[in-house]
């Protein structure tokens, strides 16, 4: 009797279907509100965020989150019974890092909501014994990815080329060579192969993002990627302080310190906070740089993915047998055709109207997804991993990188801007 083949889907399949599913509901007429989270004093607080209409937003939000969580657990094969105590728990923290996001002094200085849901993660990871059943039904991936496909409904290129070309060209100017660097230097540092490629990706493309999308694409390990995540915001806030003030120094023009800042700073929100603190010429020219480094972030992956699938040699029977289309194709991430997808679909079929009216819902939708990737991660590690010495290695190696990416960004945004 021949035994019943199981049905099954890929993961990044299923972060397809679900964001797919949540931007043709989006599309189809189904727009979130968007919950109010800013405030600068207690009244306030529970004036406008705690008040019952925009609790019933909030709650109505983790409805929506929740069935797609849900059936997302259900098709990868999870348990649900641990999904859907723990699912709940994770919410709460990240609407407790949302809160905290939105208070006008935090907002001030810019300091994303992700900083705030990885620490409050692991805040309660190191404090707490969390029980394994907790920790055994996160979904980091599948969240941080589904926030990634819908990060593409705002890629919009005609916004970039109405800009301008020299974002693209600066950005393709550096993260080539930017990653190379890092590479090399990772190689010399002996750090291993997974590190060394989350390392370069994430100094030399888009940060978290970049990190994110080369993980999926490598198969890495979560305890890495969260390694370098950390590293990415950690130098992302001084950054974020000292860049303009150097510009000013410097004596550089706005579209010089706006291309400079947007090429160099890993985190979008760093970015604007930079570029605000300059002037509105440079906040532009930061912006459109920045979005030029997302567009390149599915090339990206797809090469990573063919690069790391022919270094690796999958067929250890025979090392120098060239690796199938079959396996380059297994290994390549499918998420980031989801991203390709959204953007292509925002930017060239649907009527800008369309766009305009679903576009609030679906970037605050996309950073909830982010924010819980983050609460999760949080909730997975630990303290004594992300400092152990063998940690010490990648850290230089990540600001060595980063302070070369400063130089070669600042003579391209010189040459191209000035």
């Amino acid at each position: 009797m021949l035994e019943e083949k199981k049905f099954f889907i890929h993961e990044d399949w299923v972060v397809v279907i679900l964001a797919a599913l949540i931007i043709a509901l989006a599309v189809g007429g189904l727009i979130l509100p968007v919950p109010e989270f800013n405030w600068s004093n207690a009244s306030e607080l529970f004036q406008t965020v705690l008040e019952p209409r925009n609790l019933g937003i909030i709650a109505l939000q983790f409805t929506f989150v929740f069935i797609i969580a849900a059936i997302g657990a259900l098709l990868n094969k999870r348990p649900l019974k641990g999904y859907l105590i723990s699912f709940p728990i994770v919410y709460l923290i990240t609407i407790a890092a949302l809160i905290l996001a939105g208070n006008s002094q935090v907002k001030a200085i810019n300091l994303e909501a992700v900083i705030f849901s990885l620490g409050l993660g692991l805040i309660i990871s190191n404090f707490f014994k969390l029980p394994e059943w907790l920790k055994s039904a996160l979904s980091t991936e599948m969240f941080v990815k589904i926030g990634l496909v819908l990060l593409g409904t705002g890629i919009i290129f005609a916004d970039i080329l109405k800009a301008g070309s020299l974002g693209l060209i600066q950005a393709l100017i550096v993260v080539i060579t930017v990653w190379y660097f890092a590479y090399w230097l990772c190689k010399k540092l002996k750090i291993d192969d997974e590190l060394t490629m989350m390392i370069s990706s994430a100094v030399s493309i888009c940060g978290v993002s970049a990190a994110i999308a080369t993980s999926g694409a490598i198969k890495g390990d979560s305890k890495k990627l969260s390694y370098v995540i950390s590293m990415v915001l950690i130098t992302a806030i001084p950054m974020m302080i000292f860049m303009p003030l150097i510009a000013k120094y410097l004596g550089l023009s706005q579209e010089v310190t706006g291309a400079w800042l947007g090429g160099s700073i890993d985190t979008t929100g760093a970015v604007v906070a930079s570029g605000s603190l300059v002037g509105e010429e440079a906040l532009k020219i930061s912006t459109i740089v920045k979005f030029s480094q997302n567009v390149l972030l599915g090339l990206a992956a797809f090469a990573i993915s063919v690069f790391w699938t022919y270094t690796k040699h999958p067929n250890s029977k025979d090392p120098d047998s060239k690796p199938t289309i079959g396996v380059i194709w297994d290994r390549f991430p499918k998420f980031v055709l989801g991203f390709i997808a959204a953007s292509l679909l925002f930017s060239f079929i649907l009527d800008p109207a369309t766009v305009s009216s679903v576009k609030s819902s679906l970037k605050n939708l996309q950073g909830l997804w982010f924010a819980l990737a983050f609460t999760s991660i949080g909730l997975e590690t630990n303290f004594a991993d992300l400092f152990s010495k063998q940690s010490k290695k990648p850290f230089y190696a990540f600001l060595l990188a980063q302070t070369f990416n400063v130089v070669v960004t600042l003579a391209v945004a010189l040459l191209l801007f000035n």
